[in-house]
């Protein structure tokens, strides 16, 4: 494996979303999955406009990452609409409570832990900022990471 340490410290510097993509891009081609992966951890670090370490940041940095993955596997920009339209009505937590108490996971929640992101899934996030929650929604979103082999203390949070 090449030694990809500048290229990693350029990336970490990195503010521009057109340039990381072009990274991901490049090392997605070179078969330099670190590169691939620095890039694209960077990304969905940047483009949330809310302050870093807040929910609501924790919360886009999961819908980026999530239609980073599905713009990627279509080859042109998804957005999730219908997301955006329910943060819009009842905001960022209440959209969360919904991820974690779903009867069935949610796609973003299934492609996230296949392209090995579980700390950016909703429940990771109901778990990270867990005093924005009441316990039985905790319970919810530990059992569904549970139930998808992750086991939440041994995420990244």
């Amino acid at each position: 494996m090449a030694d990809h340490k500048n290229v990693l410290i350029a990336i970490a510097a990195t503010t521009d979303p057109a340039k990381l993509r072009n990274f991901r891009a490049n090392a997605r081609r070179l078969s330099a999955t670190d590169v691939e992966e620095a890039a694209f951890r960077r990304l969905v670090e940047i483009l949330p406009k809310e302050e870093p370490g807040t929910l609501e940041h924790d919360f886009w940095k999961t819908i980026h990452a999530f239609e980073e993955m599905h713009s990627e596997e279509r080859g042109k920009t998804i957005r999730l609409s219908r997301t955006r339209q329910k943060v819009a009505r009842v905001g960022v937590k209440e959209t969360l409570i919904g991820f974690a108490t779903s009867k069935t996971p949610t796609d973003g929640f299934r492609i996230l832990i296949d392209y090995g992101c579980p700390e950016l899934t909703g429940e990771a996030l109901v778990l990270k900022h867990s005093k924005e929650f009441n316990p039985e929604v905790q319970l919810a979103a530990r059992r569904r990471l549970e139930d998808a082999g992750v086991d939440p203390s041994k995420l990244v949070l």
